[in-house]
């Protein structure tokens, strides 16, 4: 029955949740106003989801690996290039036969003091530069420089035989930027054979784990009250007690930052980073236990230093015009592993484009660029309906197959979905393993070309580390009189083969 102005609350409860005539209650009432306020907190019996599933994670758990390991750092080598390629310059002087090297064709530094290259007397190079190509002799090798006798011309400067057969490689008043590579070798009759070996490079890469801690209270009290109201939480949680669902979204939030730490992490510059003095710069901290803040090298950090980044992201715009980003894209995977299989982990921004550009162009008959049939989805099991249900959709241009899915971590409000966090417009990763040598292990092995270090041994394990103190909870510890919750993760990102990814801006 309702209430009466003035009138005394004599409702009859019900022994569960039903709609009754002798249990209805008048909130409407001025005589009910003040009860319903005091003993009703709060009278909506679920929490709004505004936001859908806010969490951000994921992105390692499909493309990568996680691996247990024991020491303070993780030492991986790569493998070098097989051929050899340098980049140089050709002297100044009449009758041009020099040519300086000064990097190798990834742009690494070639020592100038010592012969720290690949060409030797004997070698047939081809030189050139954007107007043209000269095939030429090594006679002489002497540090970085090298003497090249041209096969068809007095010297490099020097147009060829015949009328208009190109432009001379380099001329007597300025210094010209050239490519050389070797592809093979001649020598005469009863010759000595070669004094010099090449011996194979690789590259050592080294990276760090970094700790990371979390940490929720609530008081004893707070765990025994009622919050009246119904919650799901993005771990599964649910109930009416508030300290259950704040201890989630802690938890939930401290998953993200474990990804999103091996994302955006960068290693900390010592030269700059251990302390500056009074008006120079930032003074770092100094920790009473003798560490450093030393920072860890993540996803896009190893990227900006040892892969590629496209400045021209394919957005929505004429089909021409994307499918032109696009090529040069593949023509760059070209140069590097041409890795078959690639995940396209994009915006909003960029996945438009994407659709736009295979909406437009999907039909034409010269088969161009084709929709998802026909790529061969061989990263998911070749099973198309996996792809699906993981988000991805597949489409092959060229010999590569591409799988393109939304990262909502670039596209979330709170992190780089902001306009002033935007500059990130996607990342294409290579499927598939690499072979590398493990310094730590001491052997070849097979990982994925990204995975996750985390420090386990001997029973402790801190991939992802739980505990509670307190006095609360039925896990008496101290007499604290709450619930402290503590999470502790260490841990850091593999990135294998970064001249395979490319970060999309």
């Amino acid at each position: 029955m309702s209430l009466t102005p003035g009138g005394l609350l004599n409702t009859v409860p019900a022994p569960s949740k039903q709609t009754l005539g002798s249990n209805y209650i008048d909130f409407t009432s001025e005589a009910t106003k003040g009860w319903a306020q005091q003993y009703l907190p709060d009278l909506m019996e679920a929490e709004a989801e505004v936001f859908g599933n806010r969490t951000i994670s994921g992105f390692l758990s499909q493309v990568g690996a996680e691996e247990a390991m024991s020491s303070d750092q993780v030492i991986w080598s790569e493998q070098g290039r097989l051929h050899l390629a340098y980049q140089g310059i050709t002297t100044t002087t009449a009758n041009v036969t020099k040519m300086t090297i000064t990097h190798d064709i990834d742009g690494n530094a070639i020592n100038a003091s010592t012969v720290d290259h690949g060409v030797r007397v004997g070698d047939m190079v081809l030189v050139s530069d954007a107007d043209a190509e000269i095939r030429a002799y090594v006679s002489a090798v002497d540090n970085d420089d090298v003497t090249l006798l041209p096969y068809d011309r007095q010297d490099l400067a020097e147009v060829g035989a015949g009328a208009n057969t190109g432009l001379a490689i380099a001329d007597t008043t300025t210094a010209k930027s050239v490519k050389l590579f070797v592809f093979g070798s001649e020598f005469t009759k009863a010759s000595e054979g070669r004094t010099v070996a090449n011996a194979p490079k690789f590259k050592t890469f080294t990276n760090k784990p970094i700790i990371m801690k979390d940490y929720y209270e609530v008081a004893g009290s707070d765990v025994t009250q009622i919050g009246w109201v119904e919650v799901t939480g993005e771990e599964g949680q649910n109930g009416y007690y508030w300290y259950l669902k704040a201890e989630g979204d802690t938890r939930a939030r401290f998953a993200d930052y474990t990804e999103m730490a091996m994302i955006e992490a960068k290693k900390a510059d010592i030269t700059v980073f251990t302390g500056s003095a009074p008006g120079t710069g930032p003074v770092y901290p100094t920790f009473a236990n003798g560490g450093t803040i030393e920072g860890t090298e993540g996803l896009f950090s190893a990227i900006e230093s040892r892969g590629n980044i496209s400045e021209a992201i394919i957005s929505s715009n004429t089909s021409a015009a994307n499918l032109t980003r696009f090529d040069n894209i593949l023509k760059e995977f070209d140069k590097q592993g041409a890795i078959e299989e690639n995940m396209l982990f994009l915006n909003r921004t960029a996945a438009l484009g994407f659709d736009d550009m295979l909406g437009q162009i999907g039909g034409i008959q010269t088969g161009a660029m084709v929709s998802g049939a026909s790529a061969s989805y061989g990263v998911f099991e070749n099973d198309a309906n996996m792809a699906l249900n993981l988000g991805f959709n597949g489409f092959r241009r060229g010999s590569y197959d591409f799988y393109k899915t939304d990262w909502k971590y670039l596209n979330d409000k709170s992190t780089r979905g902001s306009s002033a966090a935007g500059l990130v417009k996607g990342v294409i990763v290579p499927a598939g393993v690499s072979t590398v040598y493990d310094g730590t292990l001491g052997k070849n092995l097979k990982r994925p070309f990204l995975h996750v270090r985390y420090r386990a041994a001997n029973g402790e394990d801190r991939k992802m580390k739980s505990w509670v103190t307190g006095s609360v909870g039925g896990n008496i510890t101290s007499s604290l009189d709450a619930m402290q919750i503590h999470m502790l993760t260490e841990r850091c990102l593999i990135v294998q083969g970064a001249n395979n990814f490319m970060l999309m801006k």
